[in-house]
């Protein structure tokens, strides 16, 4: 009988498939499992794990005994340093062997991940830590500062004496976590009007994300395969970093500040055959003109975290010769919706999302989370044990089952791949002695899909003030979650109960009456 990998023809997949067979990709079982052994321990035996192309122009390598023997020798550092199970490790680093040895490494040892972006200001991490209490934060350097700043964490750099005490220590662990365990916190920007949040990953969760690695991604031995997201992010991390992993392919990843060059190098270089990135990244591609004439062989190519216009995809289907492939989700439930990459029998629809990923019941709701006909906008939802849980966007679906996004049901905006708090930029304007009052909203951008735009109350005015402001926020949150725009106005909209209009706010930022 044909295993899960081996069928790749899309009515066979969704016919045949069995969410127990996910189980079978895997050493571990329902009652004891560990998430690092799975991506990193029980491949050591192969070769390349980990390809980095970066900003600078060097390409790393490490192998699987290399991430295993650094990942373990980090764990029991941990365990040395008394970091118990369940205790919550902050890894504040680039993608490096240190920032996937630590963070397997903390797996290993059962305590709790918790990847960060090395470019969230101190506003931003102080968020995340006084949010998800670490006993220990790993960054590159400035250690001294960042201990200043948390003197109840410790803190250590990735330096010559942290080299020296894991050279100390057993290149071997042997993990004892429960499948239910624990294992990764991953921030996002969370619910509407709400501050970033944590949402909490069990070892298990890489037995269900294989059905975005197996279908949203089109995984299979012998890819080579590239995602250039940042693996503090849930895109990077998930579906660049794990899901490969867990089935024993090599990753490519990127570090540093994007350079489309750089990535077509990696491309070239890694001779990539299997690419996932946010459509924000194909738009940059696009727009430096540097892909015409490169030596491309991508095979697959899957998006998420934005929809992509009519005019990049086709863009992409030119330069590539691959139809790009969407795949849809959200962090509380995984992916629900794919386009199949690299299976025959299947079409994919311009501007659709896709349609309903194997194991899953996905519909359109109505305000009573009754199903709608198709043709009709709603909100779009995925059935599991207590009803429908609606996934915040809305949406149709065709008479042929795929489904289409209509926007956001809240505030949260996504930017070029990079899903960002509205209530948190507000909360950094409002920060800044001369801001009276500040509301953030969507506004739309050819080449980032959106961007967060200030509507900002002040006595102050002027382009110079403005720029400010952005640098205020972005010095505060992160380099990348700053308002893009700022429109700085004499009131702001309200409704009759006296609170912000939003509603007025995200038609004025889109051209709208």
């Amino acid at each position: 009988m044909a295993g899960i990998l081996d069928v790749r023809r899309y009515p066979e997949a969704v016919q045949t498939f069995r969410w127990s067979a996910l189980w079978d990709l895997f050493d571990g079982d329902a009652e004891r499992l560990n998430l690092a052994h799975e991506c990193v321990d029980r491949w050591g035996g192969r070769g390349t794990a980990l390809r980095l192309k970066c900003a600078d122009g060097r390409t790393e390598a490490w192998s699987f005994q290399d991430l295993a023997a650094w990942s373990s020798r980090f764990a029991n550092l941990l365990e040395t340093d008394s970091i118990a199970k369940g205790d919550r490790v902050a890894v504040m680093l680039d993608p490096s062997l240190a920032f996937y040895g630590a963070v397997f490494g903390a797996v290993k040892r059962g305590a709790v991940a918790v990847p960060l972006f090395t470019l969230l200001g101190p506003d931003g991490v102080r968020l995340r830590v006084d949010d998800c209490q670490p006993r220990l934060l790993l960054v590159a350097r400035d250690a001294e500062r960042w201990q200043e700043i948390f003197p109840r964490v410790r803190v250590l750099a990735v330096d010559d004496r942290l080299q020296r005490r894991l050279a100390a220590e057993s290149p071997r662990y042997a993990p004892a976590t429960r499948a239910d365990d624990l294992a990764i916190l991953q921030y996002t920007s969370g619910t509407t009007r709400g501050l970033p949040e944590a949402v909490r990953h069990t070892h298990r969760a890489v037995v269900t994300l294989m059905v975005a690695a197996l279908y949203g991604l089109g995984l299979q031995p012998g890819d080579h395969y590239f995602c250039p997201s940042s693996p503090a992010w849930g895109h990077g991390l998930w579906h660049g970093t794990i899901a490969p992993l867990a089935l024993g392919i090599a990753v490519g990843a990127y570090s540093g500040k994007f350079h489309a060059g750089r990535l077509l190098e990696a491309l070239e270089e890694f001779r990539v055959t299997n690419l996932a990135a946010a459509p924000t990244v194909f738009r940059m591609l696009r727009a430096s003109g540097l892909a015409e004439g490169a030596r491309l062989g991508v095979e697959k190519l899957s998006f998420t975290g934005e929809p992509m216009d009519s005019r990049t995809r086709e863009w992409v289907e030119k330069t590539f010769g691959v139809t790009p492939c969407s795949m849809y989700g959200s962090t509380e439930v995984g992916v629900i919706i794919v386009n199949y990459p690299g299976f025959t029998g299947y079409v994919v629809k311009p501007g659709a999302l896709g349609r309903s990923a194997p194991g899953w019941e996905v519909a359109v709701v109505d305000a009573r989370g009754e199903p709608l006909p198709s043709g009709t906008v709603g909100e779009i939802a995925v059935r599991r044990k207590d009803g429908w849980f609606r996934v915040r966007d809305r949406g149709w679906m065709d008479e042929e089952g795929y489904f289409h996004h209509e926007g956001r049901s809240d505030d949260v905006i996504i930017s070029a791949g990079w899903t960002m708090s509205a209530v948190e930029i507000e909360d950094a304007l409002l920060s800044h002695p001369d801001v009276r009052e500040a509301a953030v909203v969507a506004a739309p951008d050819e080449l980032r899909g959106q961007i967060p735009k200030a509507y900002v109350v002040s006595e102050r005015t002027g382009s110079a003030f403005a720029r400010e402001l952005q640098e205020w926020v972005g010095a505060r949150l992160s380099q990348h979650e700053y308002p893009r725009a700022v429109e700085l106005v004499e009131e702001l909209p309200k409704t009759p109960a006296g609170k912000t209009d939003r509603r007025a706010l995200r038609a004025r930022a889109g051209g709208r009456t």
